[in-house]
Order: C-alpha cells, then structure tokens, then sequence
C-alpha cells in the first residue's frame, strides 16, 4: 500500500538515509581493495549513486570536492556515447579524460549501471587517484596533456563481466606500476558493483520499482532548501583576489561574487591567463571548487547533489587558467584549483563575515617521489619506485576557533601515514612534526604547518617532481588576523639549499628533502586572544616566547 502525508515523508527520509549508507559502502569497498596508496591511505577518491538522466543522488561522505563535484558533470558524458538503454548487466565503463572527467589524468572514473529484474534502475560513479599513469609522471613540467601521461577515452573496461584484454593490455604498458593500475581499476568497478547490489536490495525492501521518486523528493528538497539559504544572504556584488606562486608567473585569481534572489553567480574576468605548463585548470575542475567553497559557507548542512549545487554558476572567460581547453597541460591543476574556496570565502567575507574562515595552505603538499634506475640509470643504489604521499599544511582561522594543524582542507583527504609510504617505497621519513610560529596570529590563530625531512634508503639519490604552492604567497589573515608562515622547500644541508617550488628536481646522494609546510592564516586582533591560549600554546612548543610577547603581548 502506498504511503501518504507524513508517514511518507518518514518513509522517504528513511530511503535517503539507507541511501548514504548505500554509497558509503560503496566508497568503503574501494578503500579496502585497492592498491594505490592515495586511495587506500588518504581516501583520495569519490563515490556516488545517480540516475538514469545522469544527475547525482547521493556521494559517500568519503571523498573529496574535487572529485565529488567534477564526477557530477561526468557521468552525464558517458551517457552520450553509452546511453543507459544499452547498456547491460556486468559492464563498467572507463576514462581519465580530463576534460569529461576530474581534471587530470592520474584520476579514473569508473561508471556502472544497476540492474534490477533485468531492468537498469540507477548509475554508479567513482573516482580515484592513482599512483602513475605513465608519461612525464605527476608534475607541471608537460607542456600538453598528451606529455602527461596514458589518455583513456571513455571504453568499456568490462563487457557483460568479461575484461577487455586489449584494455588491459594497454593499460599494463604505459605505467611504471602496472600491478597497482590494473588492481586499482579492478578496485573501482568491485566498488561500484557492492553499490548496485545494496541498491537492489534497498528497492527489494521497499518494494520500489523506480528511483524516480525518491529522487524527485531528495532533488525538490535539496534545491527548496538551497533557495532558502540563499534568500537570507545579502544582495549585491562582492569581489575578491588571490595569488598563486604558478610555474612562469605569478598568477591572479579573481572573481566577482553576484548574489541574486535565487542563484549565486561568479565571473572569473581579470583571472591570469593560461599557462605553458601543467598548473591549468579544466572548467569541471573550477566549478567543483569554487561550488564547494560557496556551499561551505551558504548551504553546508545540505546535501551535495545535483540539485542542490544548482543555483551556483560560474562564469569563466576563455583564455583564463580556470578554463583550459584542450590539449593544455593539466596535471596539477590543483594547486591553483584549491585555492578556489579560499577566494569565495574571500567574497562571501564582505556579506556574512562570521560564518568564514581566514585563508589556508590550501594546496595539498604532496611530493611524488622516484628513484632507482630510472632516475639515477646504472649508478642507481636503490630499487626503483614511484610513490606520491598527501600532507597538508594549516587551516586558517574560524571566527569562533583555531585553525586546524596539518589539516587538508579544502581537500579533505587523510594525511597518510609515513609508516604506510615507507612499506611501499625505499624511503625514509627522519622528520614529521608541527611547525612552530607558522600559525598565523589572531583572536583565533590559524592551523600549525608541518616540517618533514624525507630520504631514500641508504641515503641514494632520488627525485622529487615539486607540486607546491604557498611559497611566495602566504596564506593571508582576516580582520587584523597575521599571515600564515610561507612554505618552503629546499635541502637539509648546512647552506639550506633552496630548491624550486614545481618541477623536476634531484635530491643528491647523501642529501634529504626538507620541506617547511605553510601555516593558515589568524583572525582578528592578536591582542584579543585569550593569555592562556598563547601561554598553552608556548608551553606545548608552538608558538616562542618571543612570538608570545612581540605577536599576542603576553609575557611567558
């Protein structure tokens, strides 16, 4: 019997939260099969459950915004060259394009119909971060896409359950870890299969033929109450900037922020132009940050779907960074991406000042590392490796809270642990610790950053492939709040060797990699900080005695 009024309001929230659960095991089955540890360790992936049309139901609450929110254009993508209607039980489709996927193409999108008495009821999508993907390897040094590594069209990786050997094949030839590729991809489609089965099983109990329905009642909600949020915002045009160290140049990031009666409209016009290098920014990849930074602040207890993303539009001019067309190279195009939320933040500060943060590191620190052959030919004392660890600088200050110490945000991925990097790699961690006065000072301070010296395994030569930014542009405070410290990258000699912030690099024979971490910027005046804050903050070796007295005037 169908339900009516309140009881089917009760039934639908139900749904929607058996839902979640769907796609959290969903994303929790990749986690625990694969084989890159970027995956594994720092849960650089997304999951979601989507219907027939392509719009995004639901996300698993593992994953990452960049993922996330780029993955929701690109199923959309895979249904023009494979309609739903053709597609069958056991097939799971496949790319890495930049440009209908997440951005570069170290990430896979895998997507999977389900199937319920042999009629297709819904789409599965994930993505994850690999490890190689052949080429030049993750870095900024291409100067196309097509130098940047193996380029997946959208193929089908399985027919009906059986591999495509000729795929696979490929695969396997164009990476320098061709075990971990194939388990990865293997990872991805068992992922998306432990999601249809447990939406089968959720439309059984229900007695559901369709998700129409409840996607209607989660899409009609999601964007009633997204509307509502934006109609308590001021009205107006607020505009905002930000620096990114780049590759060449110094790059600009502008924006100007409309809010109207039922949408928020953001133009990218006096934005840097492109790069020669792999720092560009596909538009997918614009609109799921800065998409996130805006939802952040206006919607953030609404869930992240289709609908309600909707009401965000950008506006970004051809020729900008943000919008790299083809073949543009992009292989990093995070570390000026990320630092999109900070920007909205930027101008959302102008109209609801006390529900935004100061700005942070922002962009991940997270060195690829290679060694051996490869790098040092025959002379190589070393195995060869490819490894990539995510680290994270500090978080810029909340209105009412600290900044959050070595914290990934806007990313949100997990710091990996160095015990897991160095059982995969012949590498050494000899330090991983706070970074003390790199805070930012303020009413509330921002996050710590982190210092990490790293080596190769009797101390042989090995690469480093830099992805930092940061360096020259510190994350900057608000409302009086001081600037996080600037990162730095370079030697752990006695000189303090500096080493260029992006590119390819050897670190010599005897010789470690030092790397400072940026910390996030404070807000408000310092002198209004509780003393016992700053005297906690001196006794647990975070802040001098000296930054006490000269920063906050507090005697310690």
């Amino acid at each position: 019997m169908k339900e009516t009024g309140a009881l089917a309001k009760i039934q639908r929230q139900i749904q929607w939260n058996r839902l979640i659960a769907v796609v959290e095991e969903q994303a929790q089955t990749m986690i625990r099969t694969a084989f890159s540890t970027t995956v594994r360790e720092a849960g650089d992936l997304s999951a979601g459950v989507f219907d027939l049309q392509g719009r995004m139901l639901a996300q698993a609450v593992t994953g990452t915004p960049g993922h996330v929110n780029s993955m929701m254009e690109s199923v959309g993508h895979f249904l023009a060259k494979f309609p739903a209607e053709t597609m069958q039980p056991g097939d799971h489709y496949i790319t890495n394009d930049p440009w209908l996927g997440t951005g570069h193409l170290h990430d896979l999108t895998v997507v999977t119909p389900a199937f319920r008495n042999g009629k297709i009821v819904g789409l599965f999508a994930n993505t994850a971060h690999i490890i190689d993907i052949g080429g030049l390897g993750m870095g900024p040094e291409g100067r196309s896409v097509f130098e940047e590594g193996l380029y997946i069209p959208i193929v089908k990786c399985f027919d009906r359950n059986l591999p495509n050997e000729t795929f696979f094949d490929f695969i396997r030839a164009g990476s320098r870890t061709p075990v971990e590729l194939e388990g990865d991809i293997y990872s991805l489609c068992a992922c998306n299969d432990a999601g249809a089965r447990r939406l089968v099983e959720m439309l059984d109990e229900f007695g559901m033929d369709s998700l129409d329905p409840l996607a209607e009642y989660i899409f009609a909600s999601s964007l009633h109450a997204t509307l509502e949020e934006i109609a308590k915002l001021p009205r107006g045009t607020f505009s905002g900037s930000i620096k990114s160290d780049g590759y060449e140049f110094e790059v600009t990031l502008n924006a100007a922020m409309t809010i109207h009666n039922d949408r928020i409209v953001v133009d990218y016009a006096g934005t840097s132009g492109l790069s020669t290098r792999g720092i560009n920014v596909p538009p997918a990849y614009c609109r799921a940050y800065s998409c996130f930074g805006i939802k952040c602040v206006v919607a953030p207890e609404i869930p992240n779907n289709w609908a309600s993303l909707s009401p965000f539009h950008m506006v970004i001019p051809e020729g900008c960074i943000l919008n790299a067309p083809r073949p543009y190279p992009v292989s990093v195009r995070h570390v000026v991406g990320q630092l999109l939320p900070d920007l909205m933040m930027g101008c959302l500060h102008q109209a609801v000042p006390d529900r935004v943060n100061a700005e942070g590191s922002s962009a991940l620190w997270n060195p690829p590392l290679r060694g051996g052959s490869q790098v040092s030919g025959q002379a190589a004392e070393t195995e060869d490796f490819e490894i990539i660890t995510f680290n994270s600088g500090g978080t810029g200050a909340r209105p009412t809270k600290d900044g959050l110490d070595g914290t990934a945000f806007p990313s949100g991925v997990r710091t990996m642990p160095v015990e897991a990097t160095e059982n995969v790699a012949p590498v050494i961690f000899w330090k991983k610790e706070l970074r003390p006065d790199s805070a930012g000072a303020g009413r509330t301070r921002g996050g710590f950053g982190q210092v990490m010296e790293i080596g190769a395994k009797n101390e042989a030569e090995f690469a480093v492939n830099a992805i930092f930014d940061r360096v020259a542009n510190a994350p900057k405070g608000r409302e009086g709040g001081g600037d996080g410290a600037n990162g730095w990258v370079g030697l752990n000699d006695a000189n303090g060797t500096p080493l260029r912030t992006k590119g390819f690099q050897i670190v010599p024979k005897g010789r470690r990699l030092l790397l400072k971490l940026p910390g996030g910027g404070g807000m408000g005046d310092p002198k209004q900080r509780d003393p016992a804050l700053v005297k906690r903050d001196v006794a647990d070796g975070l802040i001098s005695r000296q930054a006490a007295k000269d920063l906050y005037g507090v005697e310690v």
